[in-house]
């Protein structure tokens, strides 16, 4: 069974990490997969090896902040393969900093990327699932930085509450065009850029309650659920998925 054949979905920030997870399960189980990352070699590499397990994805690079891309991809995803179901913000920047010395660039940077880019993918997203009738799945990528504080993540965090509050207020926005908006928030996960701090594996295995961090397949089933037909119902919501860490919440530190 492919639960998702016939569907087509974009997928941003998706060259590497829980991204590219995503497009994965979603490419086999059945959806045509259009795969963004601002890094074009990362984001033909990971359509590549989609393709060689079969499944349907195409690369198309480009900075997802930046409103006419955006248009651009949604337009490439409906011109290659006839419509739009499922839009997935993944892309999202971490620029660390003490608070009192946070650099007004990087600040715009952050928001620009991760408010910016969600808004404007869903709000894009959105008018083309409207146009065609059908409905369709936005889903949005916060975390528990958004629950919990985390040092030197003031305005990272920040970006995640308000992603969160995004996928309620745009309940009142698009339910009337049977699409729905939820958010993910991941916690502790092992990906490339987490896999170069050699304590990072052993540090939240000793903090998170069920006793290891998750996997990049682990958020991916997820989101996957969400963005699902068996999600029909389920809209303005923000699922965990960190073990049990926010509910104890020890620092990292």
């Amino acid at each position: 069974m492919k639960p998702f054949k016939n569907q087509v979905a974009i997928v941003t920030g998706a060259g590497q990490g829980i991204g590219l997870e995503i497009c994965r399960q979603l490419a086999a189980q059945g959806a045509s997969v259009v795969l963004n990352d601002i890094e074009t070699s990362l984001a033909e590499n990971a359509a590549r090896s989609i393709q060689k397990e079969h499944g349907i994805c195409m690369p198309y690079a480009g900075d997802c902040s930046d409103v006419d891309f955006i248009q651009n991809m949604v337009d490439e995803a409906v011109n290659n393969f006839g419509k739009l179901d499922i839009a997935i913000a993944n892309a999202g920047i971490t620029l660390f900093g003490d608070f009192l010395e946070y650099k007004p660039e990087d600040f715009s940077k952050v928001m620009n990327v991760n408010l910016g880019g969600t808004f404007f993918l869903a709000q894009l997203a959105s008018r083309q699932m409207k146009e065609q009738g059908t409905g369709g799945r936005i889903l949005f990528m916060s975390s528990v930085t958004g629950h919990q504080a985390h040092k030197n993540l003031a305005a990272y965090g920040m970006t995640k509450a308000a992603l969160e509050m995004l996928a309620k207020n745009l309940v009142l926005e698009v339910s009337p065009y049977s699409i729905t908006v939820n958010a993910i928030a991941p916690g502790a996960t092992i990906t490339e850029r987490t896999k170069s701090d050699p304590e990072y594996e052993t540090t939240w295995s000793r903090i998170t309650p069920i006793g290891k961090p998750a996997t990049v397949q682990d958020i991916a089933h997820a989101a996957l659920f969400l963005v699902s037909p068996e999600a029909g119902h389920i809209t303005g919501q923000s699922l965990v998925i960190d073990g049990g860490w926010t509910s104890v919440s020890p620092s990292p530190y």
